[in-house]
Parts: structure tokens; sequence; C-alpha cells
């Protein structure tokens, strides 16, 4: 969130919106944590509170400390990534499930990669002549790549599970 404020002041709601849309897709951020944390970083010093707005919405607004804070978290060694895809934990036990639900989950899956993608190469066209967009485009391609990944193993799916999916 602290990197997010520091292209502008911005509510809570503002913030749980940008998130979602810049990096919702690899970070998950909750409502209820933004706010929560809005809340912590208040109480240490790493935003201000300005006056309520439309909406009783409060801008947060980063200081000079959450600045000191953020340029210390960006620059440590990021931590372990940890993959959580709760569509391996199912195929781990898909001997369990029955070969007909297991391909409409598959198809489902599929096709949310493949609308994903599609979001992604839009979002490249957009992003393509802008300006000052080198970390955007970069996380951008990173997304681009993993889809593309994830659908040639969806591709693959069937014949290593020994499915015939419609």
């Amino acid at each position: 969130m602290l990197g997010l404020l520091h292209e502008r002041p911005m509510s809570g709601w503002d913030l749980v919106v940008t998130a979602q849309r810049r990096i919702g897709e690899f970070w998950t951020v909750t409502q209820s944590q933004v706010y929560r944390e809005l809340r912590r970083m208040s109480e240490t010093g790493l935003v201000t509170v300005g006056a309520p707005e439309a909406r009783d919405r409060k801008p947060y607004a980063i200081t000079d400390r959450g600045r000191a804070a953020f340029a210390g978290w960006v620059t440590a060694d990021p931590a372990r990534e940890q993959i959580r895809v709760p569509l391996l934990l199912l195929i781990q036990f898909a001997d369990h499930v029955p070969a007909e639900r297991l391909g409409e989950i598959i198809a489902g899956e599929r096709a949310r990669h493949a609308d994903r993608l599609a979001r992604y190469r839009a979002e490249e066209q957009m992003l393509a002549d802008a300006p000052g967009q080198a970390t955007r485009r970069a996380t951008l391609c990173f997304g681009i790549g993993h889809e593309q990944a994830a659908l040639a193993w969806f591709d693959d799916l069937p014949a290593l599970l020994g499915l015939t999916l419609p």
C-alpha cells in the first residue's frame, strides 16, 4: 500500500480498487486487510489521514517515515515465493473426483486462464507506447508468460490424467 500511496493520497476504497487492478492477479489484497493496515500504518506514523471527503472517505498520504519504511522493504531481498494453486491440490487428489466433474473443473479453470491471458494482452497493447511504464510492463510480461505456460499445461493435462475432455 505504501508503494501505491507514492502515486497520490488515496482513500481505503481507492487503495482496494487500485491494488486489485494493479497487483490483484499476483497478490491477494482484501478490503478488510487494507483498512486494518491503514489503521496500523497511521498509528505508527507511516501515513497521515486527511479530512473526510465525499462518502466520508478519508485520504491517506504517505509520510517521510512511510517512504523510508517502503524504501527499506522494496530494496530488501524478497521473501521466498510459495506456490499455492488450489487446482494443483485438487489434481493431487483427483483420483477421488468423478471424471466428468474433473473435466468440468479443468475446462472452467482453463477458460479462466485464457480470459486472463486475453486481459493481459489487452493491457499490454494499452501500455505499449506509454512512457514510464517499464515496471508495469515487466510484471505484465511475467503474467503473460505464466498464462501461456498454464494453458500449455492445461492442453497436456487430459493426456497426463488419461481423461477425455469435452
